[in-house]
């Protein structure tokens, strides 16, 4: 399946009203002489993530025969954060599964939207998977956190901002779980102005998109246990992000997890921000010599990491 531009362009007509557009802030700590670092803050979304902005652009594109069947999705969190945040605008009841592995802070944070919420297997992909047959067995409107065109396209108005804000970027760095921000980002990116770099970062512990590049074909990985919590698990097998990742992207960087926990410190020591591993793997991916470069963004996805887990690391 193609998304062309327009569709990123269309979204970000769809969801003006129900996001934020954050703000696109150069670093201090992290730029120098000959190099400037801008942070495209999406931890002050609304929800805490920048989910809100696909969540939105499905929902929008509901037909009413969608609606009355019930939407279902699978989530670590933020996405089914996102989803309940939408629906609830849209007088919507949401059936929402959860891996028992997910985050209680985000868990938490969905449960108290009116929802359904359901907890299945111990890791995103067997939540996933019981989520799909969960749609099969009711019928019910599954929206995917990646694969799906509309939820790309609305991931992808971030680059549209990134361009608008800083039009002399060289460079941007985006985290990769199921591929559908980079792949929206990408399209909307490459489409304006190709000769932008964009880079992913995967955490070591769960490499599938760098895995799936280097077969030529999406594949199962086994997976340890990272610290961003919303990179980890495994992509559907037909998931549509995958070409347009393999078409489009100038590269991959892997950060591991020690380098996460030092970027989620440092942030909130320079900058006074909370934000959550996910978001934390594209700062410490701006180590990697690839993004020596004068103007560089990177995407600073999501705040929602539980306290408990954040006074670890800082402690």
């Amino acid at each position: 399946m193609t998304i062309q531009p327009e569709s990123v362009t269309q979204a970000a007509n769809r969801i003006g009203e129900f996001i934020r557009r954050p703000p696109l802030e150069r670093s201090r700590w992290l730029s120098r002489p000959g190099r400037d670092v801008w942070l495209k803050l999406e931890c002050f979304q609304v929800t805490g993530s920048f989910k809100a902005r696909g969540a939105a652009a499905r929902l929008t594109m509901l037909t009413e025969a969608e609606r009355a069947r019930g939407i279902l999705t699978v989530s670590a969190g933020n996405h089914g954060l996102a989803l309940a945040h939408g629906c609830s605008q849209l007088g919507l009841r949401p059936t929402i599964v959860v891996p028992g592995t997910a985050s209680r802070a985000k868990v938490n944070a969905i449960g108290r939207y009116d929802v359904t919420l359901i907890e299945r297997g111990d890791s995103y992909d067997e939540a996933e998977r019981a989520a799909r047959l969960m749609e099969h067995e009711t019928g019910m409107t599954f929206v995917s956190p990646y694969n799906d065109p509309d939820v790309i396209a609305g991931q992808g108005t971030i680059g549209l901002e990134l361009l608008e804000d800083a039009p002399d970027l060289d460079a941007v760095v985006v985290p990769v779980g199921g591929g559908g921000l980079i792949a929206g980002i990408l399209i909307a990116i490459k489409a304006v102005k190709p000769s932008v770099k964009v880079y992913g970062v995967e955490p070591t512990a769960s490499p599938t998109m760098q895995s799936a590049l280097e077969a030529g074909h999406l594949i199962e990985i086994p997976e340890d246990p990272t610290i961003a919590d919303g990179l980890a698990g495994n992509v559907e097998p037909d998931s549509i992000t995958f070409p347009i990742i393999q078409d489009l992207v100038d590269g991959m960087i892997l950060v591991d997890e020690q380098a996460i926990r030092q970027a989620i410190i440092q942030t909130a020591r320079e900058d006074h921000l909370m934000i959550e591993g996910s978001a934390a793997a594209a700062i410490a991916a701006l180590a990697d010599p690839r993004l020596d470069l004068p103007n560089v963004a990177a995407v600073i996805t999501g705040r929602n990491i539980s306290l408990d887990l954040f006074l670890s690391i800082m402690g």
